[in-house]
């Protein structure tokens, strides 16, 4: 603004602003990588200290030669997640946030093959058996990570994808979890047979209801093993643009 006094004309300088403040006039996309795999993320300001950001995960990998009591397993881990927060920033020219949120789709798990090679011992619940060497023996394995759906999310973190000084990039980067809740566990022999030490007497292992007695007493003490796990950690690191949308 200018303004005149007598013939001298002096200036007010415009105070600057400080980025975004109008709700909703800015979006930001981005992607990273985390525990849940690669992710895509969007936001918008919903105001000077709020942003409303949605992200989804996927990630397929397999395992192999995983080796548990005597049983070997050969694994697919697929993870796809879908969520949202709110990014509630108390400095708002700095990036540090703390960020409550919901995963509202979750496929997490992992599954599997489950073999043992004839003539090798394995053990369930601790009996030792010894797979057929004409009958070997296979199966199946689950485990799913995703036991509550939808799950409470919390993280904390630096970086805005929405920088209030007005840049365009930012490299946000967030540490928390997801509370998904105690992993499930199940696993089933289906084909083959189990014999004593000698290899003279055997069993199927599908119907035997001795074996499968020693087979579900195992599969809970690994499902006691993995029920620590119900916290889902996040740790992202990524990269984000944002512009002007009105």
């Amino acid at each position: 603004m200018m303004s005149t006094t007598g013939t001298g004309i002096t200036s007010t300088p415009t105070k600057p602003t400080n980025g975004p403040i109008r709700p909703f006039s800015h979006v930001a996309f981005g992607g990273g990588v985390s525990p849940l795999g690669i992710n895509m993320q969007a936001a918008v300001n919903a105001n000077r200290y709020l942003n409303v950001r949605g992200v989804g995960n996927f990630f397929n990998y397999t395992v192999n030669n995983i080796s548990t009591n005597g049983l070997n397993i050969n694994g697919k881990l697929n993870f796809a997640t879908a969520g949202a927060s709110v990014d509630f920033y108390p400095f708002p020219n700095h990036g540090f946030r703390l960020s409550p949120g919901g995963m509202f789709y979750n496929q997490n798990n992992v599954t599997a093959n489950v073999a043992v090679a004839g003539g090798t011992k394995f053990t369930l619940n601790g009996y030792n058996y010894y797979a057929s060497s004409t009958k070997p023996i296979t199966g199946t394995a689950g485990l799913g990570l995703n036991s509550r759906n939808p799950a409470f999310t919390m993280t904390t973190g630096w970086g805005n994808m929405i920088p209030r000084r007005g840049a365009h990039w930012s490299f946000p980067f967030e540490i928390g979890a997801a509370f998904v809740g105690s992993p499930s566990l199940n696993m089933a022999l289906t084909s083959g047979q189990a014999c004593d030490s000698t290899g003279v007497y055997c069993m199927d292992v599908a119907t035997d209801p001795t074996i499968q007695a020693n087979l579900q007493a195992q599969v809970a003490k690994y499902r006691n093993d993995v029920s620590p796990f119900q916290y889902y950690p996040i740790i992202n690191v990524g990269a984000a643009y944002s512009f002007k949308v009105r």
